[in-house]
């Protein structure tokens, strides 16, 4: 059988997951009457409600005699993690670039990667049956980023086809009869080549992605390197340095086939293939026979630049909605979530019963909260904060990212004047067609955290903003924070509306009425910069006096409604937000309005 091995790689949103579908239909994957999900890559909740992809999978099709192996890739920068270990395991990569949009910065980030590690791209002009599309300008700016990468004449040569993932054809040339993705299928036998692999030498495998099976144990995905493996066969894990972590016996070989795993008894040098039985090996390791001293040198991952404290829940309500509270069992969850998870870094705190959490952005630490808050944690959570570094000089250095905004041209004004704000500097500037502008910045990363929602707002919704990792730059000084103060409750109970609807003009409110608060828990914005306790426990003193006219009926403006992205980036350095499988809370670190005018007095100090 003949084998190749691909990998989908694009920005967010520019249609990966939805080609893979067609291409598993037309290769006969599925029945014809059969019922799939759309999107059948896309498997975890998260992944299906937010409609983006957050782990790589492996899916298998055939075509003819070839079986071609393909992983779905995701899109956004701060599961670049996922990407950089994938494309070790392939000897293609197709490029998918939207015909409206055109290359954007994880375009940018996930070609480069693919560039600097030799693959040769295939590109597909994707959408080009939208109304807006410009296919051939498009195509004049992926060669142009080709170029900028640094792309060797090999690279520059690229095939390129155009196509509509959603319908299910491909093209070669603009105006061609639209069939089907026998083109893209074609391209695929002609251009990537076969796996370069040594049937004959002793087994050899880099784990890449690892999960966690309740009935076969830890499952480590990877490509066979060399040799042949086998169930039963001995072989050990070995760490980058070459020290033996542990030593076992294959107890079961999935292959991909489709969308489903199937068990082999053997599997070739070359092939995608998932292995169970050994305990302790992880993503990077090597998996070889016992014979074999050397480990498959692993690509080094790009360090996390953002971190966020995991601590316990230690507010009045916490235990009454979720049913894992304990140090001890959060703990054990990050410490699971790092084995597959390269990007992820998990340091102990200094504070007691607190974990220090690094990642690659706030997307990618929102995931990380979303999923174990779904599993039944509770936890309280503080701002984000960038991971600085030290040149040899001795001077700070701050993460920097390439943000690249497409919005509508009334408003570019407007987000210029934001950006600037948050000492970004303009590097670019241009009319992007239909009344719209492209800006690129660079901006200091803390200076972006919580921006989104206000950006969204500033361009009524009509705006487009992506963010990639650029570099370390020195440190560019203070950034103004959140302009307003918070509404803080001075006691415990239920949130009564007549109380609530006497302190409207105080500011907008978090909490509807029959919400329970704690003293210290944040239930509204303060209109002004400086905090204030309030009473929104309060209700209507009633008399026996009759009132000329009618009790009114209270009319409350419906709350500001915070999202778990939302209050991570809205939280003050003294505020933290309460996360439950049930709600989200905001609150103030100290509970205590004496303590928490102490601990000022001392920050101030």
């Amino acid at each position: 059988m003949k084998l190749r091995n691909i990998a989908i790689i694009a920005h967010v949103d520019h249609g990966k997951t939805t080609l893979v579908d067609q291409m598993l239909k037309q290769s006969g994957t599925f029945r014809e009457n059969q019922q799939v999900a759309e999107r059948a890559m896309d498997s975890n909740d998260l992944e299906r409600e937010r409609g983006i992809t957050i782990l790589a999978k492996c899916t298998s099709i055939l075509h003819g005699d070839i079986r071609i192996n393909i992983v779905d890739t995701p899109g956004h920068a701060d599961f670049g993690g996922e990407v950089e270990r994938i494309l070790s395991m392939v000897d293609g990569v197709v490029l998918l670039v939207d015909a409206a949009e055109g290359p954007l910065p994880q375009t940018k980030f996930v070609l480069g990667k693919a560039l600097s590690i030799g693959l040769k791209p295939m590109v597909i002009v994707n959408k080009i049956d939208r109304s807006d599309a410009r296919p051939s300008e498009v195509h004049n700016e992926i060669f142009d980023l080709f170029s900028a990468l640094d792309a060797t004449e090999e690279q520059l040569d690229f095939p390129t086809l155009f196509a509509s993932g959603r319908n299910g054809w491909a093209i070669n040339n603009i105006g061609d009869e639209t069939k089907d993705l026998t083109p893209l299928f074609d391209l695929i036998e002609r251009h990537v080549s076969p796996p370069k692999v040594d049937a004959n030498a002793p087994f050899t495998m880099l784990a890449t992605i690892l999960e966690a099976n309740p009935y076969l144990g830890r499952l480590l995905t990877g490509r066979i390197q060399t040799g042949t493996l086998r169930v039963n066969m001995p072989i050990k894990g070995m760490s980058r340095d070459g020290s033996v972590i542990e030593q076992g016996r294959v107890t079961k070989i999935l292959a991909f086939r489709g969308l489903e795993r199937l068990s082999v008894d053997e599997a070739g040098a070359g092939d995608i293939v998932a292995v169970a039985g050994l305990s302790k090996s992880t993503v990077a390791d090597t998996l070889t026979d016992i014979a074999v001293t050397t480990p498959i040198i692993a690509r080094p991952i790009d360090p996390p630049t953002i971190a966020m404290t995991f601590a316990v829940n230690d507010s009045p309500l916490a235990g009454t909605e979720g049913d894992k509270v304990t140090s001890r069992v959060i703990r054990d969850r990050l410490m699971r979530e790092v084995e597959g998870n390269v990007a992820i870094r998990v340091t102990e705190s200094q504070e007691k019963d607190a974990f220090e959490v690094a990642g690659r952005g706030e997307l990618q630490l929102g995931i990380l909260i979303e999923t174990m808050r779904r599993e039944g944690f509770e936890l309280s959570i503080s701002r984000p904060r960038v991971l600085f570094k030290t040149d040899e000089r001795g001077q700070r250095l701050e993460p920097i990212e390439e943000v690249v905004i497409d919005v509508d041209e009334p408003y570019s004004g407007t987000v210029v004047n934001k950006m600037a704000e948050r000492k970004a500097e303009m590097v670019d500037m241009r009319p992007s067609g239909g009344g719209k502008v492209r800006l690129t910045f660079h901006a200091p990363s803390r200076g972006l955290i919580g921006y989104f929602s206000e950006f969204l707002s500033d361009t009524r919704g009509t705006g487009l903003m992506n963010r990639l990792f650029h570099g370390y730059a020195p440190y560019k000084g203070p950034i103004a924070a959140r302009r307003t103060g918070v509404l803080i409750s001075n006691g415990a109970g239920e949130a009564v509306a007549y109380a609530m609807w006497k302190l409207e003009d105080r500011g907008p409110m978090l909490v509807v009425p029959g919400t329970k608060v704690y003293e210290g828990m944040i239930i509204g914005e303060h209109a002004k910069s400086n905090d204030l306790d309030v009473n929104v426990l309060e209700g209507k003193k009633l008399t026996n006096m009759r009132a000329s006219g009618k009790d009114e009926a209270v009319r409350l403006t419906p709350p500001l409604l915070m999202t778990l992205e939302k209050a991570i980036a809205y939280i003050a350095d003294d505020e933290l937000v309460e996360v439950t499988p049930k709600s989200i809370r905001l609150r103030k670190r100290y509970l205590d309005p004496n303590m928490r005018k102490r601990m000022s007095r001392q920050a101030e100090a």
